[in-house]
């Protein structure tokens, strides 16, 4: 099994504005507010979280999916 990669840089689409954060590995994140506009962001639908729809790597439930079955599968 591939190593879980814990931190993400999620983008904000409403200004751009752009942070590392480090994901959870026992929740899914809904919801996340950008620093920058305040903006609440949400996950786009068909995504379990704000990292799978707004992150550079997907949240670790679906890394380990994807590791273990190809397939985005989350169990949150």
């Amino acid at each position: 099994m591939n190593k879980v990669t814990l931190e993400s840089e999620i983008t904000c689409p409403y200004c751009g504005s752009k942070k590392i954060e480090t994901m959870p590995t026992n929740a899914c994140q809904w919801f996340y507010e950008c620093e920058k506009c305040h903006k609440l962001l949400k996950p786009k639908q068909g995504d379990c979280c704000v990292y799978c729809s707004y992150g550079a790597v997907p949240c670790p439930p679906i890394q380990e999916s994807l590791s273990k079955k190809g397939k985005r599968n989350c169990h949150c």
